[in-house]
């Protein structure tokens, strides 16, 4: 995750932490940044998931609809031959 951060800068970084708050606060703060990754991470599995869900019903809707009409069609098709048939007998 750390690019461009190398060890020494890293431990250089927790000692700076460890002056400006103290050793009593940061399980605090750790925690409390723990928590926060822990919201954006389900932030945005959240997001993915509606993003999934939108996508899933534009993909599946077209389908079904032209599956309809298509369907729809071949009855028309189907009653109009059905109905020429019938006058052709007639005339027979």
């Amino acid at each position: 995750m750390f690019l461009f951060i190398s060890g020494a800068e890293i431990v250089f970084i927790f000692f700076i932490v460890l002056l400006v708050f103290g050793a009593d606060k940061i399980p605090s703060i750790a925690r409390t940044l723990a928590k926060g990754m822990t919201q954006v991470r389900q932030a945005t599995n959240d997001i993915k998931n509606e993003i999934q869900k939108s996508v899933d019903v534009d993909i599946e809707n077209p389908t079904k609809s032209l599956t309809k009409e298509f369907t729809k069609e071949v009855d028309k098709v189907k009653k109009d031959i059905g109905d020429l048939e019938d006058s052709i007998r007639r005339d027979l």
